[in-house]
């Protein structure tokens, strides 16, 4: 759970002192210093090298790439991005032909999109500001044309390719073409699950509130500072050696509960307990922003016990035995289950490869239970499940008759992706294309 306030997923390996000019500007890989100039021309289009080098330091950033051991790779790299803008921008001049347009507030929602991702990998603003190498609202202006061109671009493609259809030759061609280069074919389940959170007993819940009660004291009364006992006491790793300090945060990105408080204290001034779905957190505001906000948290979650894991257990086995039909279980996970996401559709999962299942727990059962009865209870990380196996899918070699679907499906991706490529390399022919070395 690090960075848990941030809606999109922290990826703890991306260092946040990572800084994309730097990548492209040490002596050692001088050659890939950022001097302005044209890169290529595309008919009245033109594309500059910094154009190329911040498209190739994000690539480099994303796939964490060492410019001192992978500088082979860049190069590759380098030409590879250059000639896909040359083609966007070739799409782009199609697009602008056929007059296909995106809305202003569209590309202004994916911008911000892009850019909140960006902030969670880097681990705060102050964080990705240093690794872009500017303020976040010079790279929203810069960026803002380059995401309009690349919504245009794909638009345009989705309506080229999804005219593109295919029938039965097709698939059996594709089939005989590729049979013996295709990997066999996982073994699928449909499945159903509900769950139940194992969720603390109150004499545990009042003990964290109570601690975290005292603590605020302590540090209003200057007995010890906020840095200190966050250092000492939180349980959020994402922001412990920072003094629990969350940086900026734009609204939006935090848990509603978390937010609600944050936004209405004045700077320096500390919250009571507040609950969220990760605990309980005192929460302190720096500095605000407006729409954003400096700062900083101790989390607490009150401790599980015995009993807790009892309590649950047991109502997941008198739930279990009350599922003696689907429509039974489907009922019951309407009124129980814990995961908001799969409640109101019956627990779905829909078709999953239990041995490549986020939940690891599942794959290792999934092969001892029977179709079209409850079973359970599965204790993972999330709590207790219980799942229904409605059918299953053979995997193994490439089958016609087994995997039709499955075959039709990668059939007509390479007809559009190789339809799509075509078309590219005869729209080229329209344009003046030069790109310098």
């Amino acid at each position: 759970m690090v960075q848990f306030l941030v809606s999109l997923v922290f990826a703890q390996s991306i260092s946040a002192n990572t800084n994309f000019d730097e990548l492209l500007t040490s002596k050692e890989k001088s050659h890939l210093q950022a001097i302005d100039g044209i890169a290529a021309i595309v008919g009245d289009k033109v594309i500059l090298k910094s154009d190329i080098n911040q498209s190739l330091a994000m690539a480099i950033f994303q796939r964490r790439l060492d410019p001192q051991k992978n500088l082979a790779e860049i190069e590759r790299l380098r030409e590879e991005i250059t000639n896909t803008i040359v083609n966007r921008k070739v799409v782009l001049a199609m697009a602008e032909l056929d007059s296909v347009e995106v809305q202003d507030k569209e590309v202004d929602r994916t911008l911000e999109e892009q850019i909140n991702n960006i902030v969670a990998q880097a681990g705060g603003e102050e964080a990705a500001e240093k690794a872009l190498g500017r303020p976040l609202r010079v790279f929203r202006r810069e960026y803002w044309y380059d995401i309009k061109d690349m919504m245009i671009t794909q638009k345009y493609q989705q309506d080229l390719i999804n005219k593109i259809n295919i029938n039965k030759n097709d698939v059996h061609r594709f089939f005989n073409t590729f049979k013996d280069s295709m990997p066999p074919f996982p073994t699928t389940i449909k499945v159903r699950h509900l769950l139940l959170e194992v969720t603390p007993n109150q004499t545990q819940v009042d003990k964290t509130i109570k601690l975290l009660k005292e603590l605020r004291q302590n540090i209003l009364e200057g007995l010890s500072s906020f840095e200190e006992t966050a250092l000492q006491y939180t349980q959020d790793p994402g922001s412990k050696n920072n003094g629990g300090s969350l940086g900026f945060v734009r609204r939006g990105n935090l848990v509603t509960e978390f937010e609600a408080t944050a936004f209405t204290l004045k700077p320096g001034e500390i919250s009571l307990p507040v609950k969220t779905d990760f605990g309980y957190h005192i929460i302190e505001t720096q500095e605000v922003r407006g729409d954003k906000i400096k700062v900083r948290h101790i989390l607490m979650s009150p401790p599980l016990t015995d009993d807790d894991e009892t309590i649950t257990y047991n109502k997941a086995v008198a739930l279990m035995d009350s599922s003696t039909t689907l429509s039974d279980f489907i009922k019951i996970i309407k009124n129980y289950s814990a995961d908001e996401q799969t409640r109101e559709n019956g627990g779905n999962l829909g078709w999953i490869d239990p041995t490549n299942y986020p939940i690891p727990e599942f794959g290792l059962v999934m092969g001892q239970l029977k179709q079209n009865e409850c079973a359970g209870p599965i204790r993972t990380d999330f709590g207790y499940h219980l799942l229904w196996i409605e059918a299953t899918k053979s995997g193994g070699l490439p089958s016609l008759t087994k995997h039709w679907n499955e075959i039709e499906k990668l059939a007509l991706n390479k007809k559009k992706s190789d339809w799509f490529v075509n078309w590219v390399n005869e729209a080229r022919q329209n344009f003046f294309i030069n790109i310098t070395n």
